[in-house]
């Protein structure tokens, strides 16, 4: 996968992520951090979806000190990780190009979505299915799903926060992550890595 710039976005429809990172000085004062940049990490997927690992953690409660929490954030910058986190948040932007529909699947953690730009049907496995519009929120708690950006020209922003949840049982089945499928790529290049 490879590293977007700013003037990639020229393809899009959509403006440059930023992000800013505040920290403390020596002296204890507030500031803006200069450990990381303020452009978001875009990364391109082999479907053309772009993924964007804005921040992510490693633990609750999250450690602070020492700028620990940057230090975890800048290894998984590193060393990519799944769509979720076992033990940590993740705080990522998803581009979906015009028309694009996800596969359909399955995370075991408590996801908030909220759409940035565009318009998104969220759909279920049972068929059902809602359309979110700029601003509205879904809440995923374990469920198969998957997204559809409903325009054939613009593209699609999304703005997800992903935390770990524990074992999910329905029906008196142990219910399991298929996630993987869903970035096409990524497992052959854990395996590569490893």
């Amino acid at each position: 996968m490879e590293n977007k710039t700013p003037t990639d976005n020229a393809r899009k429809d959509l403006r440059t992520i930023k992000r800013f990172v505040t920290t403390h000085t020596p002296e204890g004062t507030t500031t803006f951090s200069n450990a990381l940049p303020e452009d978001a990490p875009f990364q391109t997927l082999p479907d053309n979806v772009d993924f964007a690992l804005c921040y992510a953690t490693d633990r609750f409660p999250v450690n602070l000190n020492d700028e620990a929490d940057i230090n975890t954030y800048r290894h998984y910058t590193e060393n990519l990780p799944g769509i979720t986190l076992p033990t940590g948040t993740v705080l990522r932007v998803v581009d979906i190009p015009p028309g694009a529909i996800s596969p359909m699947h399955r995370t075991i953690s408590l996801d908030y979505g909220v759409v940035l730009e565009g318009e998104i049907d969220l759909i279920l496995d049972c068929g059902e299915k809602r359309l979110m519009r700029r601003g509205d929120i879904s809440i995923q708690r374990g469920t198969n799903h998957a997204w559809k950006n409903r325009s054939g020209e613009s593209w699609a922003r999304m703005l997800y926060v992903l935390q770990p949840a524990t074992c999910l049982r329905v029906a008196g089945q142990e219910l399991h992550d298929n996630s993987m499928h869903t970035i096409p790529g990524y497992e052959e290049e854990v395996v590569a890595k490893n």
